[in-house]
């Protein structure tokens, strides 16, 4: 589809014959080719496109700056007007700080100040994600009054199918959908037509907060309230979208034991920054592994076999955990578990934990077995002795990480920290440890001091 764009820009046809034939194509197709045209290519484009078609291809650009900084000042902050406050911040914010405030200066005093006010909240509250691009009508209108209100914004605010109601002192009132507001009778009262109850998020919330709350609904458009229940903005479906993307993301470098989420252009240093601080602390955790394994040197010089299969407790103890505190951190979005049911999730998953080990555990003790009895020369005696407590060490290893994998995040979420960052490679290195003990310690009990072998 990009040849064709790009053909379609250079066949040589008339302007009105291009901007026509490229209103077939989505606006992310069109940001996609920018970079195969070269600048008066692009300038030529547009021309042809106006700028307000301009403004919502370069929303979807991942390097604004790039573009903008081949037009004159002036021109890139048309462009910026022309977009939904939502998206002009996110251009913006991809920008350097004096070329940013040199662009706001040139834009608009209303757009300016849908700007600043989306850029005044913090990353993670919800008004940063929001867009002033919505209908607002006063609840006392007649049908044919709402009617003249919608069409008259809608010029500058194309969200429309969903119309929001203010009270007579401006605070937020309901909402209608655009369907019933068209279909209504000229007679009907507006007031029949409004959801009172419908969902609404506060400017400060916290965007990851809000996300299982906005998952709920279906609406195209939830409202974002400030303090005195005034309508500033919307939350779009797409923008849910994103966030979640966003929050998957950062859960995903926050599981890995990263501040963030990493980037494919980002400095040595950064990526370095981003990852150290974890692997420092794990660091000191392994060397306190490290030193527990060294309390079982006299079993090792014993019977060093036994250290062979270590990496197999270890492993299995490691992934168990890992699946618990996956499957943990999931329910717990729940905000609505009891006490009861952390419980519940606590025993299921020592149960499932429980039972793969003995599953695994009877493998290990046939397959180890078998293979000490067949390759290393061991008497059976020996060889299922070896492989039992191996067996063994799976059963107890996976249960106890199981509920390590569960309880650790649990009891991060009681005191309000993020279970993400903390449990994963914390989790890591404790079913390391839990391993360790739990294998060397049976084989001590079992092997040296009951077998005596």
């Amino acid at each position: 589809m990009g040849n064709e764009i790009v053909e379609l820009i250079r066949s040589g046809n008339a302007p009105n014959v291009i901007a026509e034939k490229l209103n077939d194509y989505h606006d992310n197709d069109i940001s996609n080719i920018l970079d195969e045209l070269d600048e008066r290519e692009r300038s030529v484009l547009y021309r042809i496109l106006g700028l307000e078609r301009v403004s919502e291809i370069f929303a979807y650009l991942d390097d604004p700056q790039k573009y903008l900084g081949e037009l004159e000042p002036e021109r890139a902050a048309d462009i910026i007007e022309k977009m939904d406050a939502d998206d002009a911040v996110d251009v913006l914010e991809e920008m350097d700080e004096e070329t940013r405030n040199q662009l706001i200066d040139l834009i608009d005093d209303e757009s300016k100040e849908d700007i600043n006010l989306i850029l005044s909240y913090k990353d993670n509250e919800i008004g940063s994600r929001m867009t002033t691009n919505f209908i607002e009508i006063e609840r006392r209108l007649t049908i044919k009054q709402a009617m003249r209100a919608l069409i008259a914004q809608a010029e500058d605010n194309d969200n429309i199918t969903t119309i929001f109601v203010r009270d007579d002192d401006g605070t937020f009132y309901g909402a209608i959908d655009l369907k019933d507001l068209i279909i209504a009778r000229n007679y009907v009262e507006l007031e029949t037509l409004i959801a009172h109850s419908f969902p609404y998020v506060k400017d400060t919330d916290d965007i990851g907060e809000s996300i299982d709350k906005l998952k709920e609904y279906s609406e195209d458009y939830i409202p974002v309230l400030n303090d005195e229940n005034k309508l500033i903005g919307v939350i779009t479906a797409q923008d849910v979208v994103e966030a979640v993307d966003d929050e998957m993301g950062e859960d995903y470098a926050k599981l890995a034991g990263m501040t963030e989420e990493a980037e494919l252009e980002e400095s040595l240093a950064v990526s370095i920054k981003k990852r150290l601080p974890w692997l420092l602390v794990l660091l000191a955790l392994g060397i306190a592994v490290s030193s527990v394994t060294g309390l079982f040197e006299g079993v090792i010089a014993q019977l060093v076999i036994i250290a062979s299969f270590q990496s197999v407790v270890l492993d299995m103890a490691g992934n168990v955990g890992t699946q618990s505190l996956a499957v943990t951190i999931r329910l717990l979005m729940d905000e609505n578990l009891g006490a009861k049911q952390k419980f519940m999730i606590v025993i299921n998953e020592m149960r499932i934990g429980f039972f793969n080990g003995i599953i695994l555990g009877a493998l290990s003790f046939v397959l180890i077995g078998l293979y000490l009895a067949a390759f290393k020369g061991r008497a059976l005696t020996q060889a299922f002795a070896i492989s039992g407590c191996a067996g063994a060490a799976l059963i107890v290893a996976m249960t106890i990480s199981s509920l390590v994998g569960t309880i650790v995040p649990i009891f991060f979420h009681k005191i309000k920290v993020d279970p993400a960052v903390a449990s994963g490679p914390l989790i890591t290195t404790v079913n390391d440890l839990v391993g360790v003990v739990t294998y060397y310690g049976l084989a001590w009990i079992l092997l040296i001091n009951i077998l005596k072998l």
